[in-house]
């Protein structure tokens, strides 16, 4: 079966620069993609060519098989919810949904029809006659995919439809998009800056950086897996310490760190050598805390330092921890067992973790630090 989604090649420039650089990817039937980068990454010009808005520089792009080049955006089979929705606020809802039903030029009683069953399937039925303005902000996204999703698009295309939310409607609303992709049963293709969005809803993500994919994969590979740098400090939290190898045995490599401190990492199978400029990765929560060092003993790095801060988000709380030997802040996971309920700034404890928990990767810039952003696109 062949996608219903493949970009060859896509390239795009804009006088001179490139956007978008030798792209491609290909989406499954039925599936939720999202493109996950910093702001200027080539997501949005990604996206608009696949819409019809921008022609590409180079490659093609093919729905269903076939080549969709020289295809105008109205005659695409694919429809597009933008971030701030475009309701047509002279409208009722019924109205608004049935709008390119009555473009496409349907007997009355079919959009009629239509529009009922959309407004079912987004689990608000019976307010066809309600104004655009009457509804909640969750409402408005619902009725926003309604309106494409009667057309029965081959893709549908969301450009950061929740960055204009606060941020509980925006979590209620990853997960009823999940539930809608899977209602509709259609293919969805989604850009993001938002980890979470892109890690909550998506079967596949490809994160991207500076007009490339970085890497693509399930939430999970992305997580736990990353193949580069910039995906490990881009996807979740993470500790960093670049620094320079100082030996190296089997997978495991010891790493002087660039505030003089010793840590034991793992290359993961990535060719690296003694001599050799690396940064390394920690998650928060696979840093473990104690209050002696000896119940930290079977951790190949222990530090022992001062909590600066507490950072309370619930189960989500950190702590920062700054070591006594001197350098940057360490961001922990707080404990949810009552041993460390007082924890306080000023108070003195024990970090540690494992060598195979420090993903190391060669650094890729002077300070080893991840590529930067940019300001384009």
């Amino acid at each position: 079966m062949a996608p219903d989604l493949e970009c060859v090649s896509l390239t795009k420039r804009f006088d001179g620069m490139t956007a978008v650089d030798d792209v491609s990817f290909s989406v499954a039937p039925g599936s939720f993609f999202s493109i996950l980068g910093p702001s200027g990454c080539g997501k949005t010009t990604i996206m608009r060519m696949i819409a019809g808005f921008l022609d590409p520089s180079a490659g093609d792009i093919r729905i269903k098989g076939r080549s969709v080049l020289n295809v105008p955006p109205n005659k695409r089979p694919v429809n597009m919810v933008f971030q701030h929705l475009a309701l047509f606020p002279m409208m009722n809802v019924a109205d608004n949904i049935g709008y390119g039903l009555r473009r496409a030029g349907l007997p009355k009683a079919e959009i009629a029809r239509k529009v009922d069953e959309a407004l079912e399937r987004i689990g608000l039925p019976g307010i066809g006659a309600r104004r655009v303005d009457e509804l909640s902000g969750g409402q408005k996204q619902r009725v926003a995919i309604a309106r494409c999703m009667v057309l029965e698009p081959d893709v549908l295309l969301l450009d950061e439809p929740l960055g204009a939310l606060d941020l509980k409607l925006r979590e209620h609303m990853k997960i009823e998009l999940k539930k809608l992709q899977a209602e509709f049963d259609t293919t969805f293709v989604y850009i993001t800056h938002d980890q979470s969005e892109a890690l909550v809803m998506s079967d596949q993500v490809a994160v991207m950086n500076r007009g490339r994919f970085e890497q693509v994969g399930t939430a999970r590979d992305l997580y736990y897996r990353p193949e580069t740098a910039f995906v490990a400090g881009f996807v979740g939290d993470s500790n960093r310490w670049p620094g320079r190898v100082e030996r190296i045995e089997g997978e495991t490599l010891a790493l002087r760190t660039d505030d003089g401190m010793l840590m034991l990492g793992a290359t993961h199978g990535r060719a690296l050598s003694v001599g050799d400029r690396v940064q390394m990765f920690v998650r928060p929560e696979a840093i473990r805390v104690a209050r002696d060092a000896a119940e930290l003993a079977r951790f190949d790095n222990r530090i022992e330092g001062t909590v600066t801060s507490l950072l309370f988000n619930g189960a989500a709380s950190r702590i920062l921890v700054r070591h006594a030997t001197g350098g940057g802040e360490i961001e922990v996971a707080l404990p949810q067992s009552g041993e460390f309920a007082d924890l306080g700034e000023g108070d003195r404890i024990v970090v540690g973790w494992s060598g195979a928990q420090g993903n190391c990767f060669p650094a890729t810039g002077q300070d080893g630090a991840p590529d930067a952003e940019r300001s384009d696109a």
